[in-house]
């Protein structure tokens, strides 16, 4: 065995250590790059989610519905409610 043989196993662990740093290295930069693409697609869907409530709240608006606490519920009168109208006439 020569003196090139000895200084293989070490330049085997540098190369393998280059190679794993460099891996870990585009690891963080793909989740970095993954991290704000995210980020960026809540921020939109948040003001997606702005714009429709402005949108919603302006067609109540329009139909005279101001007072209803949320689109989810029915603006409908109940039967209680009706019957009194109806009898206050």
């Amino acid at each position: 065995m020569d003196g090139h043989d000895a200084e293989d196993p070490k330049q085997n662990t540098a190369d393998m250590t280059a190679f794993v740093q460099n891996l870990l290295q585009q690891m963080q930069s793909r989740f970095q790059q993954m991290s704000e693409s995210i980020v960026t697609k809540i921020d939109d869907m948040g003001s997606r989610i702005t714009e429709l409530e402005q949108s919603i709240n302006d067609l109540r608006a329009e139909m005279g519905v101001e007072g209803s606490p949320s689109p989810a519920t029915p603006s409908k009168p109940k039967p209680d409610e009706v019957n009194k109208e109806e009898g206050s006439g």
